[in-house]
């Protein structure tokens, strides 16, 4: 009978200690984070403002997926597509400029700064060559006389 008692005991001893700490856990989020990127940059602050289209790749040197965008992103450089690693603390600045929250953060914009595409998180090399390809068809296709 003593055991019975002993094993009751401590079951109800479990309980209140378990009920204690639930209600110390921090209450969940009430929302997602809303990370963005930028609509229009200025083509200055970045390398070759010449180039038709600019690739700029926001990542941390801590952030293992941000090399690997990083290095699927260097394949898409040309003469007409000018590309630029902005790491979070060499590059502080323009992180904060343009309000970059998360990485990696991929953007592409035009000859104008006009942010025409955008990717938070890590775009597929195939996606990032495909949206370039449709942006770079449109506006060829939008300077063309009909």
């Amino acid at each position: 009978m003593t055991q019975i008692i002993i094993v009751a005991a401590v079951a109800a001893l479990a309980l209140g200690v378990g009920w204690y700490m639930q209600r110390q856990a921090p209450d969940a989020p009430t929302g997602v984070p809303n990370h963005k990127t930028p609509a229009q940059i200025d083509r200055a602050d970045f390398t070759r403002p010449d180039a038709p289209w600019l690739v700029a790749v926001f990542t941390s040197a801590t952030c293992s997926t941000c090399a690997k965008v990083w290095t699927s992103t260097q394949l898409v450089e040309s003469d007409e597509v000018a590309i630029q690693n902005l790491e979070v603390v060499s590059d502080a600045a323009l992180h904060e400029r343009y309000a970059i929250t998360a990485v990696p953060a991929v953007i592409i914009a035009d000859a104008s700064g006009v942010v025409r595409a955008s990717f938070l998180g890590p775009p597929t090399s195939a996606d990032l060559w495909a949206k370039l390809a449709e942006l770079r068809d449109e506006s060829d296709g939008a300077t063309r006389p009909s």
